[in-house]
């Protein structure tokens, strides 16, 4: 195909990048309209192949801030965070989509469109991976997999190519839809404002109909294996969602005696349904428990009164301090303790928040104050050990608040002999907003990938039980239906896979995969020169 570049980009070039942007935020939650996402991205597709690099690589940097901005938004509840910050982000997080579409438009200039369109999807699970597992700059938040959290059929997948499989398989469709528009050449001529385009007929066919058969595979997959057998061994459990504001959390002394008080009584209710464990909040107790005996006689006499297993979201210091400085931090903890209220185990947070818990490169960069405020000093010490509990024979491990987005993380915990998981967290930080609904989309992938049962407790929600195909079956709801800053409890079953997945196993061997495609495509596009 030959193809005439116009010198000034028509108004198509403009609009393509903010049509992409807003499909694909309609396609996450809070509009969850799932399959928005299957063809967000053919406006840009359309845009980027016929212009120049330059104009690719802005069109799609803007469309990918557009996008990132308005799905994060609910950011700005964090305190303190301001304009600035979420222009940095955004501009950050874009750069993928920048990046993404300058090397689709370099192949395009190399190789036929069919090629071009086959290798996007490579590219792409690239540059996600790359999003998700760079350093302190990991943003592993709002993967297009993500959007298709609800269609179970589809995501099945997970359990052998993660979440960038499903994410593969959406920008495959994109792209097989992208390359129908540009054989119309007259259509995509008129489009992406060509002078000149030959008819494109090479491959018109083979895409879109190596596409459709790839997803009648997958949706036939899924189907199977949502219809399977249930699991045998149960765990019974209670999560509990008290509803604390962030004022009383602020200020765990003043309000000591409300919080406990509401934990007790959410407590006693649960402990109706006779579970096997009860599970509170992320950082639930108003202080530390490990050195404050009075915190820590008041929760024992709650446990004794219900006579079983309790997993605690604490904030504690450390057993064990190397230096000063690490002596005076505290850690964001989960406490397991036996029914007669004897610690039986800590785990200790991980995967901090950068800027947030912890200053990334401490010492060797000297931030900026509106990144790194000079008052603030309460950062926390990070954790080592992927800590196992056990109870009835089966093992669990437990993720706080934000660890639940890093794939690698949680499949650790269940490689390393977890049964089940569990997510205690404080989503309150961001408002009734469509944050603590888009965790909850990442939860189900989490679940799929490993066949792995996860239970929830939220401070202000969402709390609730995905089983292992990922399927939500239970959230505490008020009269309403609500599911976010209303308080409750839940008692649910938790099933016990029979099997580890093959990604549980083998980890991101598809991702790895993608990387080399992409790698050996964008290498043959350069050795055979523009055309």
């Amino acid at each position: 195909m030959k193809l005439t570049e116009v010198p000034v980009p028509n108004p198509f070039l403009v609009i393509a990048p903010v049509l992409s942007a807003l499909l694909l935020v309609l396609a996450f939650p809070n509009y969850n309209v799932g399959m928005l996402a299957w063809v967000g991205l053919v406006p840009l597709h359309v845009a980027v192949i016929g212009t120049k690099p330059k104009y690719a690589f802005i069109l799609s940097l803007f469309s990918g801030a557009l996008f990132f901005s308005f799905a994060i938004w609910w950011i700005f509840s964090v305190p303190g965070y301001k304009p600035v910050h979420h222009a940095i982000l955004s501009l950050y997080l874009g750069l993928y989509f920048g990046l993404y579409g300058l090397l689709v438009n370099i192949i395009s200039k190399r190789m036929s469109v069919t090629f071009t369109c086959l290798s996007s999807p490579f590219i792409w699970v690239t540059l996600e991976y790359l999003r998700s597992n760079l350093s302190f700059l990991a943003v592993p938040w709002a993967l297009v997999a993500h959007s298709q959290h609800q269609n179970l059929a589809v995501i099945q997948i997970a359990s052998f190519a993660g979440a960038y499989g499903v994410s593969f398989l959406i920008v495959l469709v994109n792209t097989a839809i992208a390359r129908v528009i540009v054989a119309q050449t007259p259509l995509w001529k008129g489009l992406a404002g060509l002078k000149n385009a030959a008819q494109s007929t090479s491959g018109r066919v083979f895409l879109p109909v190596a596409t459709a058969g790839l997803l009648i595979l997958v949706f036939g997959y899924g189907q199977n294996a949502l219809s399977g057998l249930a699991e045998r061994r149960i765990i019974k459990a209670s999560v509990l969602q008290g509803n604390i504001n962030q004022e009383m959390k602020g200020n765990p002394r003043k309000h000591r005696a409300y919080i406990m008080e509401k934990y007790a009584d959410l407590t006693r209710r649960a402990a109706s349904d006779k579970p096997d464990l009860i599970v509170w909040p992320e950082a639930a107790t108003p202080g530390f428990v490990l050195k404050d005996i009075d915190l820590y006689s008041r929760l024992v006499r709650i446990i004794r009164g219900v006579n079983t297993y309790f997993v605690v979201g604490s904030s504690e210091y450390p057993k064990f301090s190397k230096t000063k400085t690490e002596f005076m931090k505290s850690g964001n903890t989960a406490l397991f303790f036996s029914p007669e209220g004897k610690v039986l185990g800590q785990y200790l947070k991980i995967h901090l928040v950068p800027f947030w818990e912890c200053i990334p490169l401490e010492g060797i960069i000297d931030w900026p104050r509106f990144i790194v405020p000079g008052d603030k000093k309460l950062y926390e010490i990070p954790g080592q050990e992927y800590t196992l509990f056990n109870l009835k024979d089966a093992k669990f491990g437990v993720i706080i608040c934000w660890e639940n987005v890093f794939a690698e993380q949680f499949r650790t915990f269940v490689k390393n002999g977890a049964d089940f998981m569990l997510n205690i967290t404080n989503e309150g930080w961001f408002g009734d907003t469509a944050a603590p609904h888009q965790m909850l989309a990442i939860s189900v992938f989490r679940a799929v990938e490993n066949r792995c049962a996860i239970a929830r407790a939220a401070n202000t929600g969402i709390s609730c039980f995905i089983d292992p195909h990922g399927r939500i079956t239970g959230r505490v709801q008020d009269n309403q239906k609500k599911d976010t800053f209303v308080e409750g409890y839940l008692t649910g079953a938790i099933p016990i896979p029979r099997h580890k997945t093959f990604y549980t196993q083998h980890g991101e061997v598809f991702v790895y995969f993608c990387i080399a495609i992409a790698l050996l495509t964008v290498a043959v596009s350069f050795a055979r020169g523009k055309k």
